[in-house]
Parts: structure tokens; sequence; C-alpha cells
């Protein structure tokens, strides 16, 4: 099967969104008036950040859903995405799955395939994802890493740790029961964007960013950009892995101990949660629980931004925690 035939098959759909789709040198997208573009990528390396025999379904749903995070982390409404996908050789049930999962997440949120590219090669997926946000008066609605203020709220929505949980156990690290091993291993190989709680934050949430990289480290990056500071309860964060409350109970029955500092890392550091962190005043928290609400994503308050810079962590006690916690880094 030769490339284009190739693309033909498993990735030609029809134009929506779109002016112009696949089967041309170029796409082309026409932003409605009173909006502004939203484009994230975001790449996916064979061995680095998946395991090469990973159901070919579910990386397909990941590889969507990593760049729909991104929108929704600004408030933006799915419009079409562009995918490059460099194969070792061409498995056409490999591809048929892999095109399945990822036309099913496509499908799901209107986001429709407008081109790319194809070559031989180590596997390796990049995609580049467009959205739209409103313009109102001449002010755009996209939230930002940069609007966080002092004596705001922060959140995160969903659950934290599962996915590091699961790559500790399908990496040999530590043992769970299958029944916690499914749950984790969904949460590492098919997160679910939130891009339903990104659009019901528009207006509400001052500062927004996806976890990615580990929620410490991404809420830096927030912070800078913002050029505030911020306390931290850490032992919330804990309560956020759905394991932990299982494991806590049948702690030592198969094999699995953890320390309060390793669940605090899990939840802290972990990466790969593709959750929403975002800032609110107090005075919004109603709006913030109708948004959680209409949006049917949980969202937890897990501290307060400070007008003196740095990242303060406490226990359960207000008590102060040292930060030892590295998020996740390419070239650290």
């Amino acid at each position: 099967m030769g490339e284009f035939d190739l693309i033909a098959r498993y990735f030609e759909r029809p134009a929506r969104h779109a002016v112009l789709g696949v089967g041309d040198d170029c796409a082309l997208l026409q932003p409605r008036p009173g909006t502004q573009m939203a484009i994230s990528t975001d790449m996916l390396v064979s061995g680095r950040h998946f395991f090469a025999d990973t159901d070919p379904f579910r990386l397909g749903h990941k590889s969507l859903a990593v760049n729909l995070s991104d929108l929704a982390a600004c408030g933006a409404t799915p419009l079409a995405f562009t995918l490059a996908l460099s194969l070792p050789e061409v498995n056409e049930p490999w591809l048929a799955a892999f095109a399945e999962g990822l036309f099913a997440l496509a499908g799901a949120h209107g986001c429709e395939l407008i081109g790319g590219d194809t070559t031989a090669g180590p596997l390796n997926i990049c995609i580049t994802v467009f959205g739209e946000v409103p313009v109102l008066a001449g002010r755009s609605q996209a939230l930002l890493r940069s609007g966080a203020k002092p004596g705001n709220d922060i959140y995160v929505s969903g659950t934290l740790g599962d996915a590091r949980l699961a790559l500790d156990a399908l990496l040999g690290k530590v043992t769970l029961p299958d029944e916690i091993l499914t749950v984790a291993r969904q949460r590492l190989e098919m997160p679910t964007p939130r891009v339903a709680l990104g659009l019901a934050l528009r207006g509400i949430a001052s500062a927004a960013i996806d976890v990615s990289d580990g929620l410490l480290g991404d809420l830096g990056h927030v912070l800078e950009k913002s050029a505030v500071g911020a306390t931290v309860e850490a032992d919330k964060a804990i309560e956020l892995i759905s394991a932990h409350a299982y494991c806590t109970r049948a702690e030592g029955q198969f094999g699995l101990k953890l320390s309060t500092d390793q669940w605090r890392a899990l939840a802290l550091a972990g990466g790969d949660d593709y959750e929403l962190l975002f800032t609110a005043p107090p005075s919004l928290r109603e709006a913030v629980a109708q948004a959680a609400q209409s949006s049917q994503t949980p969202v937890t308050r897990i501290g307060q931004i400070n007008a003196a810079p740095g990242l303060r962590l406490v226990d359960n006690q207000s008590q102060p925690l040292a930060n030892t916690y590295a998020s996740f880094d390419h070239f650290g």
C-alpha cells in the first residue's frame, strides 16, 4: 500500500468546518467573525510517551486527547486538526484500530482531520489542533496562564496521580490488583480532555493550564506568567488519586505500600493527568460549582494564590512541607 492509498483508506474524511480539507497542498480554515484561532501542537514518540505495544485504538484516542486538553485549557471550541504520522511499516490492522480511536474522539468533539503527512520511520505521532474562542467587545475570551491574582482559589479537575501509578505498575515498580490497574491504566492511555469544563469556565477562571507534566510544575508556569505565588494543600491532592483510598485500606495485601510522601509525589508530580488546573476569585465559587455541574466534571479547590512569590506546600494540618517534588522534563 502506498502513502496516498494509506491516507485515503484510513484518514480521509469529508470536510465540514474547513473550506478545504485533506487532499490538497494546504487546508483552508475560515475563522468565524468575532473569533480568534487557538492552535496547539503535541508530539508522541514511541518509547518516550507510550509503550510500543500500546493498544492502537487507545493510542489514537490519546494522540488527539492531549491536544484537545490544550484547547480546553484555553477555553477554545475544537474545530480541526492535522496529523503527521511516521510509521515503521504499513500494518493495516494497527492503522484501522488507530484511526478508529482517533476518529471516535474527534467525532465526539466535532473536530475534523484536515491534512498532515505520513512517512516511513520510527513510530511518531504529531498532531496540530485548531480551535476558536470568541472576542467580545474587542476582548478575547481565551483562558490564559497569566491572569491569576492574589487571593484567587486554585482548583483542579478530576483525578490526579492515576496515570503515573499505572506507569509504575507497567514498569514493574509496584504491584496493583487488576481492578485498580484497569482504572489507572485507563487514565494513562485514554485521558479525558476537559473541553466542556474549559468552555464553561470562560468569564469565570482567571487563569488556566492543563496538567501534563505534573501539577506543581504546571502550576509553576501559571505563577511565573502571572507574577504571583501560591499555597497548595498537598493532602487534598492525595485524595484525588482514585486508588488511594482502596490501597490504604488494603495496604500490604498485594505488595503496594507507599508512604505519605510517595502518595504526594504521585499526585503533585506524577504527570500525564490531562486535567485542568485553574484559578478563580472566591466570589465566584458558586459559578465554578455551576460550571463543574454543567460540564459534568468534578473540581476540587486545593489552594490559594499569594502575592508573595514562591510555591508553598502545607499538609492537612496547615503545617508547611518541603517541596521536593520534581515534575517531568524531557531534557531534565
